[in-house]
């Protein structure tokens, strides 16, 4: 993308922030974010930062050519915690923005979904996949992609709904500010530089599709060039447990450190994801670049320094 005029939402917060200073490389960028989880310090100088509600009535939407989506409550934990507000601002905050932007013009947006929706599975998962909605948090995001439809029929606008996996970068990025609500690769990386026991829920054996944020900048960023319609996965398509990714931040820092193990708290929880990105990459030729190997070693770099 170059030479357009784009906005992006919870753009001061992990993924927007670092989408919206890749774009601003070559585009005029709008970040929108409320600070509920965000932070201006994310940001370049080259961005311009409005501190405003994606549940506002005057969004700057004017000129916009494309709309790029990522404010939302973005966890289980923090949803179930804030369910009303949390709904209203991930379903009633993503369509005034759609509305807002259709108004001014704009016919294309892009928007953060989920993978949770596909439960827990050891086998790639498909877009065609059965998918439901066991906790508010996955509620909220297949409503976005219904309201979604309901806009490209109805309107004839383009819509893309990315399903990410796991996303990390590691605190040394722009994930720090997330604390508790960071990817357990950060938050491990971090208490084993520290000398600490990150704790692992059950025996350690779950996996995730792990997929570094440059990768998932790269195929948001395509999603809009190629201007996609309807559901895409973002993820690498392999899976790494947590008693590896625990034994991969020790070997790179040179400690050993053994993790603690405690009994799961929360009520609903994926064991194993694994994503199936064909789609993705057959419409766009999109494919993760970083490896988890070098992955690890980008959020374990700033302790060895």
């Amino acid at each position: 993308m170059h030479e357009n005029r784009v906005l992006v939402t919870g753009g001061a917060g992990f993924i927007g922030s670092n989408l919206a200073n890749h774009l601003a490389e070559t585009n005029e960028v709008i970040a929108v974010d409320d600070l509920h989880l965000g932070t201006p310090s994310n940001l370049d100088e080259t961005v311009e930062f409005v501190n405003a509600s994606v549940l506002e009535d005057d969004l700057p939407t004017a000129d916009i050519d494309v709309v790029f989506h990522l404010a939302a409550y973005s966890s289980y934990t923090m949803v179930e915690e804030n369910k009303q507000t949390a709904t209203r601002v991930n379903v009633e905050g993503f369509v005034n923005t759609v509305e807002q932007a259709r108004e001014d013009g704009c016919q294309t947006v892009v928007y953060a979904s989920t993978s949770s929706i596909y439960g827990s599975r050891t086998n790639p998962s498909p877009e065609d996949l059965p998918v439901e909605a066991r906790t508010c948090y996955e509620a909220s995001k297949l409503a976005r992609e219904t309201y979604a439809e309901y806009f490209n029929n109805h309107y004839d606008m383009t819509l893309a709904g990315l399903r990410f996996f796991s996303v990390y970068q590691g605190y040394g990025g722009a994930e720090e500010h997330k604390g508790e609500y960071a990817n357990t690769v950060a938050q491990f990386a971090e208490k084993i530089a520290n000398g600490e026991r990150p704790a692992l829920f059950g025996d350690g054996t779950q996996t995730r599709d792990f997929t570094h944020v440059d990768d998932i900048v790269r195929g948001i960023e395509d999603a809009a060039e190629y201007e996609l319609q309807g559901i895409y996965n973002l993820g690498t398509g392999e899976s790494y447990d947590f008693n590896t990714m625990v034994e991969m931040i020790n070997d790179e820092l040179g400690t050993d450190i053994d993790p603690k193990y405690i009994e799961n708290p929360l009520e609903v929880y994926v064991h194993d994801t694994m994503a199936d990105s064909t789609k993705i990459r057959e419409a766009t030729e999109w494919t993760p670049k970083i490896t988890f190997e070098e992955g690890v070693s980008r959020v374990c770099e700033p302790y060895m320094n």
